[in-house]
C-alpha cells in the first residue's frame, strides 16, 4: 500500500512519469521505500527547501502508523 501510495504521487509531479520507479524492502523494525526518479524531475520531487519531499514523508508516516508500521522514504538519485 505504501508504495502504491508514493508511486501515485510522485508520478503526479514528475514531467516523466515513465521513470519513476519505487521499491519496497521491509525490514524488521520498518519498512524502507527506495524512490528512484529521472534526474531531471529530482528537484520537483524534493521541492523548494526540501518542502514537497517532508510534505510526501509526512504522508508516507501517517499512512503506517494508520497499519502500526514504521516506514522510511528515500530518495535516490
Amino acid at each position: 500500500m505504501l508504495k502504491e501510495l508514493v508511486e501515485h504521487i510522485v508520478r503526479k509531479l514528475v514531467d516523466k512519469p515513465e521513470s519513476v520507479s519505487v521499491n519496497e524492502i521491509n525490514g524488521e523494525q520498518a519498512t524502507i521505500i527506495e524512490l528512484r526518479v529521472s534526474p531531471d524531475d529530482l528537484g520537483k520531487v524534493i521541492g523548494k527547501e526540501g518542502r514537497t519531499a517532508r510534505s510526501i514523508r509526512t504522508l508516507v508516516h501517517a499512512a503506517a502508523s494508520k497499519e502500526n508500521k514504521r516506514a522510511v522514504l528515500e530518495i535516490l538519485e
